[in-house]
């Protein structure tokens, strides 16, 4: 099984040791370096229909970057195209759902797929619309996220409220639901709220899990951004 090792306390690189025959799939554009033993190659992850899916849902590219140690053991080093943080998980027992632009490198024996989810938690909830990517398999998964990334701990019968661009990955057993952020009105009246007063929509949790959040908002970032630019909307 391939090692990780996060380098670096800020915007860390992701290193990868592999010995010979093994292999790993990551973002594309993720490789910033790798021994000469290593062959790289652009593959359709789980085949057209999958990397088409993945990239309309998701925004994910179509295709990504395989990695493998053809001619003996060797190391590569990762980095997200936006500045952030990275979490390794262990995917097996457990397995994740992942939001817009989380998913950053795993062993080759980790799958993602995308699935189908409900209207009430795809209709506002910006995390791919009615399909959403979900890990399968047994091995290590990096995920990454805008700022730093943080783990928390879902517990059942008490819900956990998390603003909905600071998702990054979620249990795949946890449930969800979107809401407004304004817990005391109805719906639409509290959706009017929260765009006017900047707030945004909210994702419930519920069940027992973890949820990792990053801690900037890329939305909000790229508004400030194109406003700091003059750039009209």
């Amino acid at each position: 099984m391939a090692e990780y090792e996060l380098v670096g306390n800020v915007d860390p690189f992701l290193l990868i040791r592999l010995q010979k025959g093994e292999k790993i799939h990551c973002e594309s554009n993720a490789m910033v370096t790798m021994d000469g033993s290593l062959e790289l190659k652009g593959q359709m992850q789980g085949g057209f229909f999958q990397s088409l899916a993945r990239r309309v849902a998701t925004g994910e590219s179509f295709f990504q970057q395989t990695i493998e140690a053809t001619g003996g053991p060797g190391e590569t080093l990762l980095s997200p195209n936006l500045p952030g943080d990275i979490m390794l998980l262990d995917v097996g027992p457990q397995q994740y759902r992942l939001s817009d632009g989380a998913f950053f490198a795993a062993d080759d024996s980790v799958g993602v797929q995308t699935r189908t989810q409900g209207i009430g938690q795809a209709l506002f909830g910006g995390t791919g619309g009615f399909l959403i990517m979900e890990t399968s398999g047994v091995g290590k998964l990096a995920v990454a996220g805008f700022g730093s990334l943080f783990m928390l701990d879902v517990k059942a019968g008490n819900e956990m409220i998390i603003d909905n661009s600071h998702v990054v990955a979620w249990d795949a057993g946890l449930r969800y639901e979107i809401a407004t952020s304004t817990a005391k009105s109805g719906f639409l009246s509290g959706l009017v709220n929260s765009v006017t007063s900047g707030e945004g929509l909210v994702l419930k949790f519920n069940g027992n899990g973890r949820v990792v959040v990053c801690s900037r908002n890329k939305g909000g970032f790229l508004g400030w951004l194109s406003a700091a630019l003059g750039i009209k909307s």
